[in-house]
């Protein structure tokens, strides 16, 4: 999709692991092929994320954290530093209300943002169809928490997909917006925050927006289990077990993720979904998963993880996923594809894109936050011909 294939280049500007002098120098051109195509016979229905295959019913609070210490890096005049989650939780089967995937007002940014406003319509979007309800009366016991951090310029709604699904497997999850970092992303008071990162694509800045991320997201950690700024505030805190907390993010979020690893150490396991290293890691002993397309593996790779391979220094995988793209492993292929648009790179189908996502990030945090045994993560294996195991 030429929409996200531009959001694409510029989340490979902020990706590539060299010094920031260098990464406005290298940002790959958008691709010429990677055009919008719809069929013009297509009448759009209401898409739908595929149901979570957990047994818990999923429950969704949301959440609006504001870091007094911290002066917002966009826009200083608006003040502190904004974040917003929304909270995932295994919920009773019973109560609540459904929950809109994101509204018409974020919808319309969004498509504009990545240029898919001329095909798809806010309303047909902003009513993708999730499964978890507001409301909804948490479930009795204590559950690992995972936070998940978006790609620059997306969203925490894009995450949602794999949100539902963990929190249904017994997971509380947090998704978190960044303030002033993604199109289409919903504040407190109705607000839809410009993205003023968008503009330039952060420039020369991934370094500044990895520190940055990081620590919002030791913040949110904060405020869900308490910590150094202070006692947790969310209303379901009490389920969370803050011994078993994992992390990952899409893009720069799983940039972020090892950062904060470096320093944070309630994180005891985290992953990368096709994110490059600002920050090469170093001296992370806690498991990481590393969960990208196949030109991450190449000598030319857009992101080099074979420079962060070393430093990260305990329990460790780097899967490739054949035929996937940079968004594969978010809901676009889900939602977009239900709506009539295909991307040409990225030619796997949503429902495998969501299929393998689900399976390997939910084994890895199984593997590392429960401690079961995963054979998924032994090797390849023939119900997901298309995920490799790199080893370099």
């Amino acid at each position: 999709m030429r929409g996200l294939a531009v959001a694409a280049a510029i989340a490979l500007a902020l990706s590539v692991p060299l010094p920031a002098t260098a990464l406005a120098q290298t940002a790959p051109a958008t691709p010429a092929a990677a055009t919008v195509t719809a069929a013009a016979d297509t009448t759009a229905s209401r898409p739908q994320l595929p149901r979570p295959t957990g047994r818990f019913a999923v429950g969704r609070d949301t959440l609006h954290l504001v870091d007094k210490s911290r002066e917002d890096p966009w826009v200083p005049a608006a003040g502190a530093r904004e974040l917003m989650a929304s909270m995932y939780y295994p919920a009773r089967a019973a109560g609540g209300r459904p929950t809109a995937y994101t509204s018409e007002a974020a919808a319309r940014e969004l498509l504009k943002h990545f240029e898919l406003d001329g095909q798809v319509t806010a309303a047909d979007y902003g009513s993708t169809r999730t499964y978890a309800r507001t409301g909804a009366p948490a479930a009795r016991g204590k559950f690992p928490l995972v936070v998940l951090s978006p790609g620059f310029t997306a969203p925490r709604s894009t995450l949602t997909n794999l949100a539902e699904d963990l929190a249904s497997r017994g997971y509380v999850v947090a998704t978190v917006d960044h303030a002033y970092e993604a199109a289409g992303a919903e504040f407190s008071g109705g607000r839809v925050l410009p993205c003023v990162g968008c503009k330039d694509g952060g420039g020369d800045s991934g370094p500044r927006i990895t520190e940055g991320r990081a620590k919002d997201l030791s913040y949110v950690l904060d405020r869900l289990v308490g910590g150094r700024t202070g006692e947790a505030t969310w209303r379901h805190s009490g389920m969370i077990d803050g011994k078993r907390i994992g992390m990952g993010g899409h893009s720069i979020g799983g940039a972020a993720t090892a950062t904060l690893m470096a320093t944070d150490r309630r994180v005891r396991a985290g992953m990368n979904m096709d994110g490059g290293f600002h920050i090469r890691p170093h001296g992370i002993e806690r498991p990481f998963l590393l969960l990208g397309t196949e030109s991450t593996a190449s000598p030319d790779g857009p992101y080099n993880w074979a420079e962060a391979w070393p430093g990260l220094e305990g329990w460790k995988r780097w899967l490739t996923v054949a035929g996937s793209g940079h968004f594969t492993f978010t809901d676009a292929p889900v939602v977009f594809g239900q709506l009539g648009v295909d991307d040409p790179e990225a030619p796997i189908t949503g429902t495998r894109a969501e299929r393998i996502t689900r399976a390997y990030i939910g084994a890895f945090f199984e593997r590392h936050l429960r401690g079961v045994g995963q054979p998924l993560l032994d090797g390849p294996t023939s119900a997901h011909p298309e995920v490799g195991f790199h080893r370099p």
